[in-house]
């Protein structure tokens, strides 16, 4: 599903979610750029600590990496320790940085080699230094025999996630689980106003639990493929109607799998846009380096400043 490297894309204020000038795309890390297929991303509060999912080109591979930054450098990227023969994917870090959520078919049975349905895991730590535990699957009522993914958690341990149900409006939909009494809830499918009859997916939910913002597979208003929506809670506490984001944010291509960092107000999400134009090049490196540094219609990472709260 996926190729990658992380762009930050400078705006102004956005009015009505419009943007009010030209983006400007700088590369997050040039060690990223000789990965295929990199997708969904979420870092840590201070800024020093990033996850993200490799995949092969026909997505059979799929793991996590982290990355990490010393002395304002990234430095190289690692896979996660407990990633195996399984898929793996999806990664959401605590708010205290200590948990790290994803989706994978591991099966329930260290002993198995037989994947299973898609549920949602985490693994803990006790401090950012230290090793991650074994993958714990989070059971039910969160997980089912159905496919769970894209786990994101409020600061008040409220759970949205995407799920392929019969029950549903449509194919994939958002569902919300509450945090009560120290256990997970019956998970709720949330309202017309988020899903359709269509497609639904990738939902983050910010801190306050105020947005939400997920992506719409060809909706009649969007620009192309699949496009990046917010939803936002009226006075009541109820979500109103899911606007697009607009340009440049979307595209003809697809978009997916937002992560906004409230705190230095950059929303990160995944792009298989395309600019790259069939040119004169020096040598085989200036070839190489243009397909890979440039949006060339395989899934990467890119962000943009703008205010959402």
């Amino acid at each position: 599903m996926v190729r990658y490297n992380i762009v930050i894309v400078t705006l102004l204020f956005l009015n009505s979610l419009s943007a009010q000038t030209d983006p400007e795309l700088v590369h997050f890390d040039n060690k990223l750029n000789e990965f295929l297929n990199v997708r969904d991303f979420c870092i840590s509060r201070d800024g020093d600590e990033a996850f993200f999912t490799l995949q092969s080109p026909s997505t059979a591979i799929s793991q996590i990496a982290v990355i990490k930054k010393e002395s304002n450098d990234w430095l190289d990227p690692e896979l996660l320790p407990f990633c195996d023969a399984f898929t793996y994917l999806e990664p959401f870090l605590s708010s205290d940085g200590n948990r790290l959520y994803f989706a994978s078919d591991r099966p329930l049975d260290d002993s198995s080699k037989e994947k299973k349905d898609f549920d949602i895991w985490y693994v803990d730590r006790p401090h950012q230094e230290a090793q991650w535990s074994e993958p714990k699957n989070m059971g039910k009522p969160v997980n089912s025999d159905l496919d769970e993914f894209y786990p994101t958690l409020s600061d008040n341990n409220n759970l949205y996630f995407t799920m392929d149900a019969p029950e549903g409006l449509g194919k994939d939909d958002i569902y919300f689980s509450k945090w009560e009494d120290g256990q997970y809830i019956e998970p709720v499918l949330l309202n017309e106003n988020i899903n359709s009859d269509g497609y639904e997916f990738n939902a983050f939910i910010s801190k306050k639990e105020d947005f939400l913002i997920f992506t719409k597979y060809n909706e009649k208003d969007g620009h192309g493929s699949g496009d990046l929506y917010i939803s936002k809670k009226d006075q009541n506490g109820e979500w109103q109607k899911a606007t697009n984001m607009g340009l440049p944010i979307n595209s003809k291509y697809m978009e997916y799998c937002p992560f906004y960092d409230e705190d230095n107000q950059l929303l990160y999400f995944t792009s298989r846009r395309e600019t790259i134009t069939s040119k004169k090049f020096k040598d085989i490196n200036d070839f190489k380096s243009y397909i890979q540094n440039n949006p060339n219609g395989l899934s990467k990472i890119y962000s943009t400043s703008i205010k959402l709260n």
